[in-house]
């Protein structure tokens, strides 16, 4: 018999920071030490010494944490975490929960002038 529900504790185990968290990160050293402080050091790959910021990844040595500042992945990151984050706004309006009733107006504007041309008389 297998584990139960093993796909689900794969998915989490290597669950990483998402990108918001790892800004904060950036801005604020106070917000990185106090997730490193969640952490047990002899839990963590090379008792909690070589750790990647951008990336929210540890290493086992510093030759691990150098190849990986060289790597693609690294590098990714560090270009998504360039780009502002979606606001609130901009995620209400991607669903369609905007307020702009501005572009009705003209339209039923134009649907008044259409019925009655003014080079008529009635």
């Amino acid at each position: 018999m297998g584990i139960p529900q093993k796909s689900t504790k794969t998915k989490t185990r290597r669950r990483l920071r998402d990108l918001d968290q790892i800004k904060e990160d950036l801005r604020s050293p106070k917000h990185l030490q106090q997730h490193k402080a969640t952490k047990a050091a002899e839990d963590l790959p090379g008792l909690g010494q070589f750790y990647c910021v951008e990336c929210a990844k540890w290493f086992e040595t510093e030759k691990s944490l150098v190849a990986h500042r060289k790597g693609s992945t690294h590098k990714r990151q560090v270009k998504a975490l360039k780009a502002e984050p979606y606001t609130q706004k901009e995620a209400e309006a991607a669903i369609g929960l905007t307020t702009d009733n501005g572009p009705r107006h003209a339209a039923r504007d134009m649907e008044v002038e259409m019925e009655n041309p003014e080079g008529t008389a009635t």
